[in-house]
């Protein structure tokens, strides 16, 4: 039979592999983080007729004598460039900027992705579409994450709870009026929480002793009641008023509008409550001749709360907005990064595997030792290119049609042949 025949033949099967490669990536043009592939083709072992021979007396050298004997696939290669980021405004959905993959279990060996399109199931686990659950790292109870342990599964229930936090610390700002007469009163007032998150009310009255001396007295409900120095008054939610005494009464002192004195002080309210005493930070209190208010800038300790709705950022850090008004880390998504992501291992459903060749991966966080950013509330899409998918389809059927006509006219030669008997 001839050589050219087995050609043809060879190159059929190689541009009709080809042609597979490029309609799947057609196909998969709309595909969340589809990686599209390539084929390309390397010639089979050529027949040598003659080898090389070496000039010898007065004749030259002569070159090797070699029928090739047609192609095949050489390779079918990922091309992980990245795909457009599409902004669809959905929380769950995430983008990777740069170089990693999210990765998936379904309780077995990890898999990866760039296909950021996530749900929520009924227990709150954040899952791909297939119900992969997305690994990553779930913070404490005070919002810190340990990301040198392995990664686990994301839950972010409906309705999580923040639990209460009693108020701890409060700071104040304001002036007290310079030109006010001795015995002046300026009040404060300010909301405070227990550790059962009930709201309570914390309230005092800074009097004025002389030019550049105050101190933080207490007057009950009853206006008529006289003034307790070095006490604080703290309204219940019953509405039961009770004084607390200071202890050593803090006195503030300024020099030129600014204080001088001590800049804080303690105040301990009944201990079942509120067990640690609260810092109370008046530093940026000053005395100046202008209006009198003195407000409180910062005060911390919340009621319960529960989660009305969280949002990821750059890090791949997931903060959740609560009820309460608080704000807290919930977790952290986990990246993978591979030294040839070129070798891994497509399995279906926008999945990869590890292989022999990818590399171990790489896991940690976003943005950290070459993996990508996290762009939220964004998917990735395809990164086909249509139009030079539709240039190699064309390339592609004429090397299909120009192998066919090898085979064809190989035919006609061998008809030839046979029709010598004749």
């Amino acid at each position: 039979m001839m050589r050219s025949l087995f050609s043809g033949v060879s190159g059929l099967r190689s541009h009709q592999s080809r042609m597979d490669v490029i309609g799947n990536n057609i196909s998969n043009v709309n595909t969340v983080g589809y990686k599209s592939s390539r084929a390309t083709f390397q010639e089979i072992f050529s027949e040598t007729l003659r080898g090389a021979g070496a000039p010898e007396g007065g004749r030259g050298g002569t070159n090797p004598q070699q029928i090739g004997l047609g192609i095949s696939l050489a390779s079918i290669d990922t091309l992980h460039t990245r795909g457009s980021i599409e902004s669809t405004g959905y929380p769950l959905d995430l983008a990777i900027e740069g170089n990693g993959f999210f990765i998936v279990s379904d309780g077995g060996a990890p898999k990866f992705t760039r296909a950021g399109n996530f749900i929520r199931d009924t227990e709150g686990n954040i899952v791909n579409g297939n119900g992969f659950r997305v690994l990553g790292w779930m913070a404490d109870a005070n919002g810190n994450i340990d990301t040198t342990v392995s990664p686990g599964t994301i839950q972010i229930p409906e309705g999580m709870a923040m639990q209460p936090k009693a108020t701890s610390a409060i700071k104040m700002v304001g002036n007290l009026n310079a030109d006010l007469p001795t015995g002046g009163v300026v009040p404060f007032e300010t909301e405070i929480y227990d550790e059962l998150g009930r709201k309570n009310k914390l309230s005092f009255e800074l009097v004025k002793v002389n030019d550049n001396t105050w101190e933080i007295q207490e007057r009950l409900s009853d206006p008529a009641n006289p003034a307790v120095a070095g006490a604080v008054a703290v309204t219940r939610p019953d509405g039961t008023v009770e004084s607390v005494s200071l202890g050593a009464a803090p006195t503030l002192t300024f020099v030129d509008g600014k204080l001088t004195s001590d800049g804080t002080f303690e105040i301990q309210v009944e201990p079942n409550l509120i067990p640690d005493p609260i810092t109370v930070n008046i530093a940026d209190v000053h005395q100046y001749a202008a209006e009198s208010g003195v407000d409180p800038l910062e005060v911390d300790g919340y009621a319960l709360g529960s989660l009305e709705d969280f949002n990821f950022d750059a890090s791949g850090v997931a903060t959740g907005i609560f009820s309460n008004g608080q704000e807290k880390v919930i977790a952290r998504i986990a990246l993978a990064a591979f030294n040839n992501p070129s070798g891994l291992q497509k399995v279906g459903s926008n999945l990869f595997i590890q292989t022999p060749n990818s590399g171990q991966p790489s896991i940690g966080i976003a943005g950290d030792h070459g993996r990508g950013t996290i762009n939220p509330s964004s998917l990735e899409m395809s990164n086909v290119d249509i139009s030079k998918e539709f240039t190699d389809m064309i390339i592609t059927q004429r090397g299909f049609q120009a192998n066919s006509r090898i085979i064809t006219t190989s035919d006609e030669m061998l008809q030839e042949l046979v029709n010598l008997k004749r």
